[in-house]
């Protein structure tokens, strides 16, 4: 994983206060995500699966938004 991508994952999950955010969400300190995002330490190899798994929360949380939502059509 590249700071790159973490940067869009961030910002695509939580805005442009990503890096406090998923810090909470990951349970570790926002320096360490700012490093991370700086590319000055290394990204854990399995970061991605913890992002993984809360894209695909936040993105079944939309679908039901989106659901309901039509539902008011």
């Amino acid at each position: 994983m590249t700071p790159v991508l973490l940067h869009n994952v961030g910002a695509a999950l939580y805005g442009p206060r990503w890096q406090s955010e998923l810090a909470r969400a990951l349970g570790v300190s926002d320096r360490t995500v700012r490093r991370w995002a700086a590319g000055t330490h290394p990204i854990p190899a399995g970061l991605y699966l913890e992002l993984l798994r809360l894209c695909s929360a936040r993105e079944d949380g939309l679908r039901e938004v989106v659901r309901l939502l039509h539902a008011e059509e």
